[in-house]
């Protein structure tokens, strides 16, 4: 799975940029609320306050522009998560500090973490995509993690997908359905779970 944007190839004006991405937070809105078999590019322009022709010299269909969004999702998060562990004081902090991380992002796109979840059933392929990408700095983290002694040596790409899961479901539980913040003593138990595995003794 390419993480090339949609048509690239041109040379949009600042204008065009600017009415692209105005598509694709309207589609982020409308693929949220309404899921992605329900909603319609009419949906989108009418979102986005755009002529339904202007659509298609940026996206060909709506599920280019569901891909997009989920590149464009998978491209800002892990970005995000990036830099917030750059400012960790050991590895275990890192992971501490990428999955908080991860929890603001979802309170704050509530709706690119629904149309994630829709993808599974929309394109299997760009899921796994999306998870493949995220397990990659995973592993890249848990074996520097190892290399510095920190953490046990142990299989990373078996606790990476663990690991996601862990943020998967607390994020689901808490910040998408309850609408509130994963609660201290909840975020705590969770790390006490993962780092009494993975810490080195």
């Amino acid at each position: 799975m390419s993480e090339k944007m949609v048509y690239d190839e041109k040379n949009f004006t600042q204008k065009g940029w600017e009415t692209r991405d105005k598509l694709l937070r309207a589609a982020e809105e409308v693929f949220g609320k309404k899921g992605y078999y329900d909603a319609s590019i009419v949906n989108i322009t009418q979102e986005a306050d755009v002529s339904h022709g202007t659509f298609y010299n940026y996206f060909p269909s709506k599920k280019d522009i569901f891909d997009e969004l989920i590149r464009h999702y998978s491209r800002e998060l892990r970005l995000t998560i990036k830099e917030e562990m750059k400012t960790a004081n050991n590895y275990e902090d890192a992971q501490r500090k990428g999955f908080q991380a991860f929890f603001n992002w979802v309170k704050n796109r509530s709706n690119l973490y629904s149309i994630v979840q829709q993808a599974i059933v929309v394109d299997q392929e760009l899921y796994r995509w999306y998870y493949d990408k995220l397990a990659t700095g995973f592993i890249k983290s848990l074996s520097e993690g190892i290399q510095a002694g920190e953490f046990k040596t142990i299989d990373q790409e078996t606790i990476a997908y663990c690991l996601m899961s862990i943020g998967q479901f607390l994020g689901m539980r808490w910040v998408y359905w309850e609408k509130q913040d994963v609660p201290e003593e909840v975020f705590e138990s969770a790390m006490t779970l993962i780092f009494e595995g993975l810490r080195k003794q």
